[in-house]
């Protein structure tokens, strides 16, 4: 079951429990999620957000059987997300594939994360957030007005389903202008070795090991 928005240059595409067969994201898919909050091993997954990069979105509701969904029963999702020939885009992407793992099961990889490859290339600056990256490199203004809402409701609003695509919309045109850069300053296979090792800092995070960190002094 799913409906479909129709917003400004995009479609927005919701489906309830999991991805409809046969749906192809191509070679490297942008993807986000929004929680009820910011603790992986305690904050219920809500809505997972994929893009093929082609200004269209489709989001996923996960719904515990509690509230009469199928949970973590989301077949389609799970094989793209561990679909080794797939590139899995993310922006911070230590939080997305914990989340991901502790709510669905699923290690995703190989993964991309923009904001660490703004962090590694981008030295003259701390703004590395995903709406500072869209106007900085992009010129594209994204609002982060329904950041803090209720991504656990059993009807999530036209507003809510437009932020959140727009969380994973322009992650593929920031991808291109990053991967640039990387290979300009010489530190894209630092960044590819930051990148292979992202799942596994999403595991250590659920494991309690980010607090204390353990590569902190």
């Amino acid at each position: 079951m799913g409906s479909t928005l129709f917003a400004p240059n995009a479609m927005i595409k919701l489906h309830k429990h999991d991805l409809p067969a046969g749906l192809d994201f191509g070679p490297v898919v942008a993807i986000d999620t929004e929680t009820m909050g910011l603790d992986p091993r305690r904050d219920r997954l809500c809505l997972v957000q994929l893009s093929a990069g082609d200004g269209n979105a489709h989001c996923v509701q996960i719904i515990p059987p509690r509230l009469g969904g199928r949970g973590a029963d989301c077949p389609n999702l799970k094989a793209l997300l561990a679909d080794p020939g797939v590139v899995k885009l993310f922006h911070f992407a230590r939080f997305d594939v914990a989340i991901l793992r502790a709510a669905l099961g699923v290690e995703c990889a190989p993964v991309r994360c923009t904001k660490v490859a703004s962090k590694l290339v981008r030295t003259f600056t701390d703004r590395h957030g995903l709406k500072e990256l869209c106007r900085e490199l992009l010129g594209v203004d994204i609002s982060k007005q329904q950041q803090s809402s209720d991504w656990g409701a059993a009807e999530l609003t036209s507003e809510q389903l437009a932020y959140a695509a727009s969380d994973v919309l322009h992650l593929h045109a920031l991808w291109a202008r990053l991967e640039a850069l990387l290979r300009r300053e010489g530190r894209f296979e630092l960044a590819e070795a930051c990148f292979r090792f992202l799942p596994a800092r999403g595991t250590l995070d659920l494991l309690g090991y980010d607090d204390p960190d353990i590569f902190a002094h």
